[in-house]
């Protein structure tokens, strides 16, 4: 599962996500990807289940990127316990994403493979995404 080997802090505050993503909303290494439409904290769980529906629907051909990481620490205090006595121990790691933040790349198969796979992965994410192409996207060169 992601997470980081190492953190500065054991617990982080919630913290607010507001407006469009301003970095990583732009194809960067794939000729296809999905990019979120919606604020959302996704799950370390979350993205492996997304990477494993691509892998397999690929058959381990072409290339991915997950192009996000769950860093932020997520605090749960256990069931049946009163409020107060401070905050609960870290129970998982989300990475928060913004509208228009690219999720999943993929380069190297044809146009109709990386559309399924990408669908099977947006399945496993609790956020609405959009299928992407580059724009200098030839179909005739590739596979």
């Amino acid at each position: 599962m992601l997470q980081p080997k190492k953190t500065k802090f054991r617990r982080q505050q919630k913290g607010r996500s507001k407006g469009f993503a301003q970095r990583g909303n732009q194809l960067a290494f794939g000729s296809f990807g999905i990019k979120t439409l919606e604020t959302k904290w996704i799950t370390g769980r979350q993205i492996e289940a997304a990477r494993v529906a691509v892998t397999r629907y690929m058959q381990r051909q072409g290339q991915i990127w997950i192009r996000i990481f769950p860093d932020k620490p997520i605090t749960r205090k256990p069931a049946d316990v009163r409020m107060g006595k401070g905050k609960g121990n870290p129970d998982g790691f989300v990475a928060a994403v913004t509208p228009g933040r690219m999720i999943i790349e993929v380069e190297g198969v044809s146009y109709d493979i990386a559309k399924e796979a990408l669908r099977l992965a947006a399945q496993k994410l609790p956020v609405v995404t959009k299928f992407v192409v580059r724009r200098d996207y030839d179909p005739t060169q590739n596979v």
